[in-house]
């Protein structure tokens, strides 16, 4: 979550809002007597700072699973709402930053460590009902005893529950959205992790060619070459020179450029193949992909896929291996329903957002998707009662989550509840690139299929320069 001067506005506004009171509910330490099916209390205490009440539990829905949650309730100032985030990669732990984050804003919040500890896919070899807990279950249950835990504190459910998650922490939101309708009333989801095994498939893939062949490597001085030729190829394609490429779908570039030997050209080629796209070469690697999407990737393969903790990525065989990871996957991890109808229908809202120079999940995992809703919906003319419930911003020249070269800071949470809440949907989010502690641009971010259109005067650094329309 970026923090932005609306965000401090927000937060001043709610402090003079009443809000219900934690003493008309039970004592921080008599949630502790709270009884939650499957699950453990194990601690409700006023944290040190006596800004809020921490509850952890253990949640246990099948017999092989030892799921810990928090879920953290502001002492004063509650502002009558529960805003769950997600994680990231493998990672299992209690995600504290974007739990404080929330707490800024007012929330009562929850995570999860999604049933084990660490950052390895180790936990799932021989574990099968841990990879449930992992790619679905962990989630569902918290969300359950979160509210149940805000309800006994407050003497009231929330009045709305949110999710915000980037990555994994997106792919959960997906997830959570397809599998269970009912959990959230408005949901986030950055980057998400949504073809897990596609993604895992693709780093393997270019890391198998690269690490036989180091000729083959492309260097970081190499990557630099050929993002200054994508940017002299693409940059203006939208009318505007600014460093960022607006659409990377509308850029034609032959990477066969002087400079590359014939090797690192074909590289370049296989790693725009494996879903990579043009503008995001300042985030590969020696070994193509992210170190942490290679490290996802072969975890996947070796602990889920084949159980056997001694495979190596030069084992991996991409004809076959991608067929037998979506069959042992089986819908668990993988966040691929395109049917959001039983979301939608119930008045769920739906953000989704990436950036177009994601190195680590590609970018087109999420316009694919989009495409995939809008035809089991009911095809393009469906688009506009789509849009009631769902939203997708590509973020131009955005890395994963943030960084980057394009404008990466943005308050989705704000977007949220102008959506759920006063039902203002969001025609356009503005988004700024910080640089040294000041604001050197700001910039749209448009509904997907829209860009932002420069009106053809004014500065291009200014947001209100530019306007949302469908790219022709």
């Amino acid at each position: 979550m970026k923090i932005t001067s609306g965000f401090v506005c927000a937060l001043w506004l709610a402090a003079l809002m009443p809000s219900p009171r934690a003493d008309a509910g039970a004592s921080c330490r008599d949630v502790a007597k709270l009884a939650l099916p499957n699950a453990t209390i194990t601690r409700a205490e006023d944290d040190a700072s006596g800004g809020f009440c921490r509850v952890a539990a253990t949640l246990k829905p099948s017999n092989d699973s030892d799921i810990k949650i928090e879920v953290w309730l502001p002492a004063a100032g509650w502002n009558g709402k529960l805003l769950a985030v997600g994680n990231g990669a493998f990672t299992g732990s209690i995600a504290e930053r974007a739990m404080t984050q929330a707490m800024a804003r007012g929330y009562a919040t929850a995570s999860t460590d999604t049933g084990h500890s660490g950052g390895s896919g180790s936990f799932g070899l021989d574990h099968p009902e841990k990879v449930i807990d992992f790619g679905w279950r962990s989630v569902h249950e918290m969300t359950i005893a979160a509210k149940k835990i805000v309800a006994a504190r407050y003497a009231t459910p929330p009045k709305h529950s949110f999710w915000n998650g980037c990555s994994a922490g997106g792919r959960q939101a997906m997830k959570e959205a397809q599998r269970f309708p009912s959990d959230f009333d408005g949901i986030i989801a950055g980057a998400p992790g949504l073809n897990w095994t596609g993604r895992a498939a693709q780093a393997l893939r270019v890391a198998k060619t690269l690490e036989s062949n180091e000729a083959a490597r492309l260097s970081k001085e190499a990557r630099e070459r050929l993002h200054r030729a994508v940017l002299d190829k693409c940059d203006t394609l939208d009318g505007v020179k600014d460093g960022v490429i607006e659409n990377p779908k509308r850029c034609s570039f032959d990477p066969a450029i002087q400079g590359l030997t014939p090797a690192q050209v074909a590289t370049a080629r296989l790693i725009y193949a494996s879903g990579l796209q043009p503008g995001s070469e300042p985030g590969w690697t020696d070994l193509g992909w992210t170190a942490s999407a290679r490290a996802t990737g072969l975890d996947q393969f070796r602990f889920l896929v084949f159980a056997d903790p001694k495979w190596e990525t030069q084992s991996f065989d991409f004809d076959t291996d991608l067929a037998r990871a979506e069959n042992a996957d089986a819908d668990t991890i993988n966040a691929l329903d395109p049917d959001l109808r039983p979301f939608i229908d119930r008045g769920g809202k739906l953000i989704q957002y990436h950036g177009w120079s994601d190195p680590q999940i590609s970018p087109v995992n999420s316009t694919d998707y989009y495409a995939r809703v809008v035809e089991r919906v009911g095809g393009e003319k469906a688009a506009n009662t789509l849009s009631d419930g769902y939203r997708l911003f590509m973020a131009p020249g955005m890395g994963h989550c943030g960084g980057g070269e394009g404008p990466d800071r943005f308050d989705m949470v704000g977007a949220l509840e102008d959506w759920v809440e006063r039902g203002k949907a969001p025609d356009r989010i503005v988004a700024s690139r910080v640089v040294d502690g000041r604001v050197e641009r700001t910039r749209p971010l448009c509904p997907y299929p829209q860009v932002a259109a420069y009106k053809g005067s004014g500065s291009t650094d200014e947001a209100v320069n530019f306007v949302c329309s469908t790219q022709e």
